[in-house]
């Protein structure tokens, strides 16, 4: 056996070598006479045979660095594939004629990464190329958390030469239903009592619920009137009841009273937004407050105030929606100022809640325990009478004050699709103006009836509230 048989043998058993394993299979590619050449796409650190139906005597690859190749036969070559590029490869026969001219692509192993993407995420449509050095992925996921995964798995094999095409299906628009709801009740209740001697000389002596008087006649006139007990100036929760004696009158003042209230503040406002999109929402206003600059100047700026919201949706996967949330209820506190260069600047209540959470279409969840309870009571008397049993009470005065508040919100999102916007129907949209006889003949508010029979249409729809 010849030298250049050994040679071609021990090549060819290399070949078959790297055929059989499962990391370098090779695939062959057959240039048959006198058809034109087609492009050799090579993996790369993977193998390919060329095979020729004419014998060569010569072969070469013009940038070695891309691929390298070796002779198996006079009429097989084998191809390796070094780094991604393109590259030609070159046939001669024996006179020295051009047998043809292939050409090489050296591209990344995708073969893999295709694999792993069906493991991982077999109902994905997802399309791998490559590009240049890169690889493109392009088609359609149905949520952005597995568009996150096929990127971070391609990255693994191009790390930071990924293009990505892909673009998420499905409904990708969240409404937030939000219902903001503030219960404050207030008690306050107080008792005072004033005792009054006139001894109808012009002198008297006035006590009152912890303030020791002496009066004369006129200001004792403000509870005798005319020799009788009574009050001339009517107050809410003031008991007067008196006698006399003579020229000695006396006359005991109560005053007793109580004040309960209860407020129930709400807005339900619906917002909108794209997945990972800002929605933001106020109702309220704004609140002047001067400031000045480093020149002395004095300017105006707008602090706002009311209920405010700002969200971030984020559709995970399917109907599973990852909600970032801010929510601030303020009011102006007008008992507590500030004042500067003649401008009084009062402060603001606030109460404001931040969160992030994760839940399914139509799932709600509730910020509560947003609490404030003020407590405050006050007791005034005269020194050691107030002090007596039972008859004390004559002699002092008690004020207790209390104010509760309660705010909770309640979170509802929505997976939403437009719709066509005659589809939608406002609680104005069944009224039509009176005309000048209805109006002004028989008091017609709107053009299909009067006050009354208005009132009792239904104004609710899909959109809108109606307040009653």
């Amino acid at each position: 056996m010849s030298f250049r048989s050994v040679v071609q043998a021990g090549l060819f058993g290399v070949a078959l070598a790297v055929a059989v394993a499962p990391t370098a299979r090779a695939e062959t590619l057959r240039l048959q006479a006198g058809a034109p050449s087609t492009a050799l796409s090579v993996p790369m650190n993977r193998a390919v045979v060329v095979q020729s139906d004419t014998v060569f005597s010569q072969v070469s690859i013009a940038n070695p660095g891309i691929a390298d190749i070796s002779t198996l036969s006079d009429k097989s070559i084998y191809v390796l594939g070094k780094a991604p590029g393109r590259t030609t490869l070159t046939l001669l026969g024996a006179d020295g004629s051009l047998i043809t001219n292939v050409e090489v692509q050296v591209t990344p192993d995708i073969s893999e990464l295709k694999e792993r993407l069906k493991q991982i995420l077999p109902t994905e449509s997802i399309d791998v190329r490559t590009a240049n050095d890169g690889i493109v992925l392009s088609g359609t996921v149905s949520s952005s958390a597995k568009l996150d995964r096929a990127l971070e798995l391609a990255q693994r094999y191009a790390p930071g030469r990924v293009s990505n095409l892909m673009s998420v299906g499905g409904t990708q628009q969240v409404m937030l239903q939000v219902r903001f709801t503030e219960m404050q009740r207030s008690v306050e209740k107080s008792l005072s009592s004033s005792l009054a001697i006139n001894g109808g000389t012009g002198g008297g002596v006035g006590l009152k619920g912890g303030t020791n008087a002496l009066k004369n006649g006129t200001a004792i006139d403000n509870i005798f009137n005319g020799g009788n007990a009574t009050i001339q100036n009517s107050t809410q929760g003031q008991i007067t009841l008196g006698f006399s004696a003579g020229s000695l009158q006396f006359a005991v003042l109560l005053e007793a009273l109580e004040s309960k209230g209860a407020v129930r503040t709400l807005a339900e406002p619906n917002l909108t937004a794209l997945s990972g999109q800002q929605a933001k929402f106020l109702a309220g206003g704004e609140y002047p407050i001067p400031v000045q600059d480093g020149n002395g100047n004095i300017t105006v700026q707008y602090k706002p105030f009311g209920v405010g919201l700002n969200f971030t949706p984020t559709v995970v996967d399917g109907n599973l929606i990852n909600l970032q949330i801010d929510a601030e209820v303020s009011a102006v506190d007008t008992t507590v100022s500030y004042n500067n260069n003649g401008f009084a600047i009062n402060a603001f209540k606030t109460r404001k809640t931040s969160t992030t959470v994760e839940m399914h279409d139509g799932e709600s969840f509730a910020i509560a325990g947003l609490l404030q309870d003020n407590f405050s009571d006050l007791a005034n008397q005269v020194p050691w009478l107030g002090d007596v049993p039972i008859l004390g009470a004559l002699f002092r005065s008690a004020d207790f004050q209390r104010n509760q508040s309660e705010l909770v919100i309640i979170v509802t999102p929505h997976l939403v699709s437009p719709v066509r916007g005659n589809a939608l129907a406002l609680p104005t949209d069944r009224l039509v103006p009176p005309s000048e006889k209805g109006l002004f003949l028989y008091g017609n508010v709107t053009g299909k009836g009067r006050a009354g029979e208005v009132a009792k249409q239904d104004f609710s729809g899909p959109y809108g509230y109606v307040m009653n």
